[in-house]
């Protein structure tokens, strides 16, 4: 098998509906076995989580992994805070970002590289209101413009 075959699981569309992503980092997450079994069956909700920076280890709260059928008493927490596995430079990055910039990192994506399992962790600005409408207006007008030219190809 390809070393760097890549197998997205989830997508966190909300991350990209709530925020503009400025820059996005490739993580690693710490993971249990009956987790990562859960994970591979999809069983997996990366909707309100976030990730946050406590002693210079990165994170990741409120991603809600379902617990394995056949895991009895080697399941986890689903919501449990889990680690992300970054270098330290990595991490001093984000700490300016989030300290000085004012930006949040939220989970944009989690995939499969190989037999691992990612995390692409987002560099994230909030979006105001009247952004999230021109995004809305915006997406409109393109598919009113291919349903035009659909129309037109007939």
């Amino acid at each position: 098998m390809d070393k760097e075959s890549i197998k997205p699981i989830t997508q966190n569309k909300k991350a990209r509906h709530d925020y503009f992503i400025e820059q996005t980092i490739e993580t690693g997450i710490v993971l249990s076995g009956t987790e990562v079994k859960s994970i591979r069956q999809g069983k997996v909700n990366l909707k309100d989580s976030y990730a946050s920076i406590k002693d210079e280890e990165v994170i990741l709260s409120g991603m809600h992994i379902s617990p394995y059928e056949q895991g009895n008493i080697f399941n986890k927490d689903p919501i449990r805070d889990r680690k992300l596995l970054l270098h330290k430079y990595e991490i001093r990055r984000l700490i300016g970002y989030v300290q000085q910039k004012g930006l949040t990192l939220v989970p944009v994506q989690l995939y499969f590289k190989g037999s691992k399992v990612k995390l692409e962790l987002g560099v994230a600005k909030g979006k105001k209101l009247h952004d999230k409408r021109d995004d809305i207006a915006e997406r409109d007008a393109k598919r009113e413009i291919d349903r035009r030219l659909k129309e037109n190809n007939r």
